[in-house]
């Protein structure tokens, strides 16, 4: 029998952060609950993929997860399980058994369905499209998201925040929709237009989103020929990059390594030691307790 040493590191196979919700998903499930990774990059648009991933096979698609022993788990909820079973302590599924077998049904519907949604409105979340026009088959998927997160309500007795009172799988599985949801303008009630917000609102996904705007796109996927406006939740931020120094701080706050990249934010100087940090700090200065800790 393998006995799992809960303190190692699992490696996480990720795609492009601003389009690829599976690979949102599969980060959620181990940033969310407190398991170590390191990321690894797969170059979904780079055309690079295959390549990349290779050393899985025969995993093919992000995200994917390789364990400290070295096995390979594709899929998003063979991962799910895979971690739950490996951390029964760290709260993945919901505590009690209706709603944790309400949960994984909800996931296990994300998984299969939702087609025209999916395919409809990609995933991005560089900015919201206005007067987007959803398909018939869009609204009917929208309708059904509506009464499995009204159902796991029901189930939790929790009115609002996350579906079954606590934080969940359920949440992480349904963060990429609410992304389509309020990034394409989709019609829905209004107490799930706050729990999309909510999701798109906490941390990690915010931070998610910022590491997401270091790269840029030419010409950006999935584009449409519509108006935008920004983002709800970070989207308009003052911070600007700067070509030199010096800074008020002398240590990256993140690495706490000399910095040599800077921005600037109301009109101070901050240093950070790569332009990666510095980068994602520009995106959305508010996702990074530890720099607002700085300049706080």
């Amino acid at each position: 029998m393998i006995r799992h040493r809960r303190g190692m590191t699992y490696d996480l196979f990720i795609g492009d952060r601003l389009f690829s919700s599976w690979s949102m998903r599969g980060w959620l499930m181990l940033e969310k609950f407190g398991l170590p990774y390191k990321t690894h990059m797969i170059g979904l648009y780079s055309g690079t993929m295959a390549e990349d991933m290779e050393p899985l096979a025969p995993a093919r698609l992000v995200p994917a997860l390789r364990l400290p022993d070295g096995t390979v788990v594709g899929e998003s909820l063979a991962m799910a399980e895979t971690l739950a079973e490996r951390h029964p302590d760290a709260g993945l599924w919901p505590k009690y058994a209706a709603a944790r077998a309400t949960a994984r049904w909800l996931c296990s519907e994300m998984v299969s369905g939702f087609t025209s949604l999916r395919s409809e409105c990609p995933m991005q979340l560089l900015h919201c499209w206005e007067d987007f026009v959803p398909s018939a088959g869009t609204l009917a998927d929208l309708e059904r998201i509506e009464t499995l997160w009204d159902h796991a309500r029901k189930v939790s007795d929790a009115s609002s925040g996350p579906l079954f009172g606590e934080y969940s799988l359920a949440d992480v599985f349904y963060t990429p929709v609410a992304a389509r949801i309020i990034g394409y303008g989709l019609p829905v009630s209004d107490k799930n237009r706050e729990y999309c917000l909510g999701l798109l609102s906490d941390t990690p996904v915010r931070q998610w989103r910022a590491m997401g705007l270091t790269v840029q796109y030419d010409p950006f996927p999935y584009a449409q020929e519509l108006r935008s406006k920004p983002w709800p939740v970070g989207g308009a931020s003052k911070a600007k990059p700067l070509d030199a120094g010096p800074s008020i701080n002398a240590n990256c706050p993140y690495s706490g390594k000399p910095v040599s990249d800077y921005l600037e934010l109301d009109g101070n100087r901050w240093g950070f030691c790569n332009p990666f940090c510095r980068d994602k700090t520009v995106a959305d200065p508010e996702a990074w307790p530890k720099f607002m800790a700085l300049i706080n």
